[in-house]
């Protein structure tokens, strides 16, 4: 073994005196030139290590004593061109690995016409840009053919069609964009094929019929547009195939591995890759529909000053509790597809309930963002300019309220009316929500979710936080002009916490969405499981919360709920005490309940001295009135 050393030149028959010699290790030396005679005489040797040296070119008939020759390693060097007759007398060999060089171009001769035994040729890492039609036509005994990172952007009908005994042949990340149609039609024992981060713009639908062996294919890196079942179907021995996404599995349902095999949403077993994706999407949809529904209910027995508020806030509940329905679609399609998803994958991505749950979930989602940026700037408007505030017609709120669904209904439903500007626009993924997270086959549907996401939400977003800025903002201005200062700091703090928790779930609901479509358009890649927390977790924040902010934790309702335990308590005093005069509110109930609505003799009504005090009392009662 020489490697290792400072060899920097193998002069012609150095070796001569070994002829018995089998085994040569000249790795890792500076070897720049090899004579033509360098390995004169070495008649019975069987492997040659080369590798990991600087040389830069091999001269015809340098191994032409190597008869006996079996494995020739000459990876990572420089070697930038190689002739037919560089392999003259290697009719043993089996094995040639030149990795890592910089090989522009192969002969324009056989390459395998002096080496007829040969199975294994591994050419990674090269800078070939062509493949000819006659480069291996001696090869017919090649089993192996590695061919990945070169810069190969075109191959021919026939460039493979001796290679009748090729079991692997790994064309990954080079140039290629098309692949002729039957360039593998030879190919019948092939069992491996890569083409994996090639830029193919298209694969024929017919292009791997002629592989009945195959067992592995590896498609990584390729965008297939026109991908379809009949593609894979003819592959009956298909074992394991690798794409560039998830979704492409539900074309080769028959394939027993599939990677990727989740797209952190669903896996090839569920629609609901996780348990917590599972479990949460049941919960989140109750306390959604149950949060709504019970707020819809209730609303007409929650006493209110602003009547065309509380069916702004019905309204409300109903968009969200649409959300609440979606979850629930999906969490009963992740059950009937249990343990089985990718044989219905694609079936359901296409299907019209995909699309229709889709577009439930957006019109559950816009409507929302719509009317909570309108409820926001009518309290805005009666809060910022108490006196300049009309109070608002039942025409004109009914009006913006119906203007606000059609709104919704048109961004839902648009995606659907047109399939080829939209494509699949709600089917890109198991849960049928289009945040379209990576580049979309249609840049319609890009372009569209950017519109929705980061123009008509992010817009919205805006409004809603400067507008409760302004609002406590205009609270603090007033508290501080006014007398009973103690009185106020606490009024103010309530509020605060109030507008604080407004923004800060609408903070936490968009602006994981607003990140995520700012870095797909700046093409960075977001892993699938970010996508599911934002659908499942993030998304119907606002939905499941809305009704505790906007109905559950208002004044009216807190009245309502102390009004009915009061008349409970009072119902069991009078059985408990017959006919025994009942007692009336306690000090608690009569502090919660508006002053104008408690009798006169329990309380008496408060003058207000300064008229700080009355702009502050005017505040405060439009923003109750509105909440």
């Amino acid at each position: 073994s020489l490697q290792r050393n400072l060899l920097r030149k193998l002069s012609a028959d150095v070796f001569k005196k070994y002829q018995d010699l089998k085994n040569l290790y000249l790795q890792n030396n500076k070897i720049r030139t090899i004579s033509e005679r360098a390995f004169k005489g070495l008649y019975n040797l069987t492997k040659l290590y080369l590798s990991n040296n600087k040389i830069t070119n091999l001269e015809p008939f340098v191994f032409a004593d190597l008869h006996r020759l079996e494995w020739l390693i000459i990876e990572n060097n420089r070697i930038n061109r190689i002739y037919q007759l560089t392999f003259y007398g290697l009719k043993s060999l089996i094995l040639l690995e030149m990795m890592n060089n910089s090989l522009a171009r192969l002969p324009d001769k056989p390459l395998c016409q002096y080496m007829p035994r040969l199975k294994w040729l591994d050419l990674e890492g090269n800078h070939i840009h062509h493949v000819k039609n006659v480069t291996f036509i001696s090869c017919s005994t090649l089993t192996v053919l590695v061919m990945r990172r070169n810069k190969i952007s075109s191959l021919n009908e026939n460039s493979f069609s001796s290679l009748q005994m090729l079991d692997e042949l790994d064309l990954a990340s080079n140039k290629i964009e098309s692949l002729p149609p039957y360039i593998f039609k030879e190919l019948k024992e092939l069992s491996q094929l890569n083409l994996s981060y090639n830029p193919i713009k298209k694969i024929q639908i017919d292009q791997f019929d002629f592989l009945i062996k195959l067992k592995s294919l590896s498609l990584e890196g390729i965008e297939i547009a026109n991908i379809q079942r009949r593609m894979f179907r003819p592959l009956r021995n298909l074992s394991h195939i690798y794409f560039k996404k998830f979704q492409y599995c539900g074309y080769a349902p028959h394939v027993r591995s599939c990677k990727p095999n989740t797209d952190g949403i669903s896996s090839l077993e569920n629609l609901l890759a996780s348990i917590i994706q599972r479990v949460f999407v049941w919960v989140v949809s109750a306390i959604t529909c149950f949060g709504n529904i019970f707020v819809i209910c209730m609303r007409p027995y929650i006493r209110s000053e602003n009547k065309l508020h509380a069916i702004s806030i019905v309204s409300l509940c109903c968009a969200d509790c649409l959300m609440g329905i979606y979850l629930f679609v999906i969490g009963a399609f992740d059950l009937k597809y249990r343990g089985e998803y990718n044989k219905h994958a694609q079936l359901w991505m296409d299907s019209i309930h995909c699309q229709l749950v889709g577009s439930l979930a957006i019109l559950s989602t816009e409507v929302s963002v719509l009317l909570l940026t309108y409820l926001t700037l009518e309290k805005y408007i009666c809060i910022v300019y108490p006196f300049r505030c009309l109070k608002p017609r039942k025409c004109r709120t009914i009006s913006i309220l119906v203007l606000i669904w059609i709104i919704g209904f048109a961004v839902a439903f648009i995606p659907l009316s047109n399939k080829e500007f939209f494509r699949n626009y709600y089917g890109t993924n198991g849960v049928c929500f289009p945040l379209h997270s990576e580049q979309s086959e249609s840049s319609g549907s890009q372009i569209y979710s950017v519109v929705i996401f980061l123009g008509v939400n992010l817009a919205a977003f805006i409004i809603i936080v400067f507008s409760y800025g302004s609002m406590f903002y205009s609270v603090h201005q007033t508290a501080i002009m006014a007398t009973e200062i103690r009185n106020h700091i606490k009024k103010e703090m309530i509020l605060a916490k109030r507008f604080f928790f407004i923004v800060f779930t609408d903070a936490l609901c968009w602006i994981p969405i607003f990140i995520l479509k700012l870095l797909s358009l700046l093409r960075v890649e977001i892993p699938g499981t970010i996508t599911s927390w934002v659908v499942i977790f993030i998304l119907p924040i606002n939905s499941a919360l809305n009704p505790l902010l906007y109905t559950l934790t208002t004044r009216p309702f807190k009245e309502m709920i102390h009004q009915v335990w009061y008349n409970y308590r009072q119902r069991r005093s009078k059985r408990g005490k017959g006919s025994q005069k009942p007692y009336g509110p306690s000090f608690i109930w009569v502090d919660m309940w508006p002053m104008h609505e408690v009798a006169p003799k329990i309380t008496k009504p408060v003058l207000c001295t300064d008229s700080s005090d009355a702009s502050v009392t005017t505040q405060s009662t439009r923003l109750n009135s509105h909440t």
